[in-house]
């Protein structure tokens, strides 16, 4: 069974997609078009669902790491490949296709070009259903599920395969190694039973970015009303940045954004790598797990946390995030604001029906 098939028409509608998964992080996509359209062309990547490929062995990739670096230090073209090749040496397992950590932002692009550059099936799940901040966060951690082996590959050559350890202390290793090394390296996970990636996985995330891409591409200097409407969520807000307030924080840098709404409002959005909480006039009013996303006024492209500047005019909408998350109170606190340091818990949009948007 297939979930859809992207052609190298595709790749723009997939790129905002994959942004507006990101909620502000993620990683900027738009950097992998030219990779996304050169492996794409004159060819067609099925999405398969995992729970049709039953127990075949399924490896997840993604890239760790501080991902403006790599504007600086490019990527060689070989580093999914060597993350893949050395995990399945060391475990004697070669997999049968490949899946996203987060079907959003970098990761879900890379995710793309990977399973075509290795002619792997790509598999339409990931571990976070949206752009989330740390390894602890993948679903799999969360499920109880572990984590490694998990093997990084530098754009320098260097491998580091790390073994036996649980995710908070994989965190701290991982981020560590490419603090000391070339500032981002590319990650894949032990192999897993695609059976394990439809329960334990968000699924459906890559026809997801697909349609809000594609949806988005329908607006043409559209009404706020009219862009939450086409992607499936509610405006909280329409005005400009009044302050930005960015500093430092024990892991990663913080910032609180205040919006002046035209009817007078105040919109405050706390942020970390994703926006992460609103609240409309001291009230409450979204948080992650669902989507925060700020879109520039004129055109709807969505504004990242680390692009956003003063006098922005902007539209805040919240879309809903993974239905994954939601489904026990324990997921749920894994993501909530409090995950992130911040003392107000998860408030949702009411349960989506049917696909989302």
């Amino acid at each position: 069974m297939t979930t859809g098939r992207l052609t190298v028409d595709d790749v723009d509608a997939l790129v905002v997609g994959l942004t507006l998964l990101g909620s502000g992080g993620g990683g900027d996509a738009h950097a992998f078009r030219h990779v996304l359209r050169r492996t794409l062309a004159g060819t067609e990547l099925v999405l398969h669902d995992p729970a049709a490929l039953a127990e075949a062995p399924v490896v997840a990739i993604g890239m760790i790491g501080a991902t403006r670096v790599l504007t600086e230090k490019l990527p060689s073209g070989q580093e999914i490949a060597g993350a893949v090749g050395a995990l399945a040496r060391w475990t004697g397992v070669e997999p049968t296709a490949l899946m996203s950590f987060e079907a959003a932002g970098l990761n879900g692009a890379i995710a793309v070009a990977g399973a075509a550059e290795l002619g792997l099936p790509l598999v339409d799940a990931d571990l976070m259903g949206r752009a989330l901040t740390r390894v602890d966060q993948l679903s799999f951690a969360v499920a109880d599920r572990p984590l490694p082996p998990f093997a990084m590959a530098e754009p320098s050559g260097q491998t580091v395969l790390v073994d036996d350890v649980a995710p908070g202390a994989l965190e701290r290793v991982a981020r560590t190694a490419v603090a000391h090394g070339g500032g981002w390296a590319a990650c894949a996970l032990g192999p897993v039973p695609a059976s394990l990636a439809a329960t334990d996985a968000c699924t459906g995330t890559l026809a997801r970015a697909l349609r809000l891409g594609r949806a988005h591409e329908g607006l043409v200097r559209p009404e706020p009303e009219e862009v939450a409407a086409a992607l499936g969520g509610r405006v909280l807000a329409t005005g400009r940045t009044v302050e930005i307030a960015r500093h430092p924080s024990a892991s990663f840098g913080r910032a609180g954004v205040a919006i002046l709404d035209d009817g007078g409002a105040v919109l405050r959005v706390e942020a970390e790598n994703e926006y992460l909480l609103a609240i409309l006039d001291g009230e409450p009013v979204a948080s992650c797990p669902d989507l925060l996303c700020l879109l520039d006024r004129r055109t709807a492209a969505p504004i990242a946390v680390d692009g956003l500047r003063l006098g922005d005019d902007v539209v805040a909408i919240v879309l809903p995030g993974p239905p994954w998350w939601r489904a026990s109170p324990e997921r749920l606190r894994r993501v909530d604001p409090r995950a992130f340091g911040i003392d107000c818990h998860a408030v949702l949009l009411p349960d989506p029906v049917g696909d989302l948007p």
